[in-house]
């Protein structure tokens, strides 16, 4: 899969294939990719969502997912490759930030948020996909366990929580006391 596309890259991690993973986890040249996934799958989440934020919001939304993406890619490097690290864990920021990013694809069907009745379980659906392909993401680049990738998720996710979205919350309440 060394030479795949970066669509077929994307399916291949989309459907849990260890070696789209794998392709993606040692291609550098792949970082940029990643990140465009990102910010796909986070507008087509906006687009998903005008109905309930309206294009402010929706544009918002995008900026802010793209950023809490890299926040917590970073975190889960700290939590995966060095507190969780086994003796098998080679894994760099970069490596944990693509195959993230490629973990993302299934995001671009959000944009069916847009539709009602069916918009909120298409976004389940996703929810728990991007969950299991990053699950899968975190394994395979830090070489460990499916059980140690799950904790190693779920202790950045909590991590990510409590830093960076309660205290985005908590300005955000401020700012609109102020402003309000």
């Amino acid at each position: 899969m060394a030479s795949a596309s970066a669509i077929e890259r994307a399916i291949g991690v989309a459907r849990f294939d260890p070696q789209a993973y794998e392709a993606v986890e040692h291609d550098e040249a792949a970082t940029g990719t990643a990140l465009a996934i990102v910010v796909l799958a986070s507008i087509a989440n906006g687009i998903g969502s005008l109905r309930d934020t309206g294009i402010l919001g929706a544009i918002v939304g995008v900026i802010f997912a793209v950023i809490g993406f890299v926040l917590y890619a970073g975190i889960a490097y700290l939590i995966g490759a060095k507190v969780f690290a086994t003796e098998e864990t080679r894994a760099t920021w970069g490596q944990l930030l693509r195959t993230l990013g490629f973990a993302q694809a299934p995001g671009v069907l959000r944009v069916l948020g847009i539709v009602p009745v069916i918009g909120g379980v298409v976004n389940f659906v996703v929810a728990i996909w991007i969950l299991v392909a990053s699950i899968v993401a975190i394994r395979q680049a830090c070489d460990f366990s499916t059980g140690r990738a799950i904790l190693t998720a779920i202790v950045s996710w909590i991590v990510y929580f409590i830093f960076v979205v309660v205290p985005m919350a908590v300005m955000g309440a401020l700012f609109g006391a102020v402003g309000g």
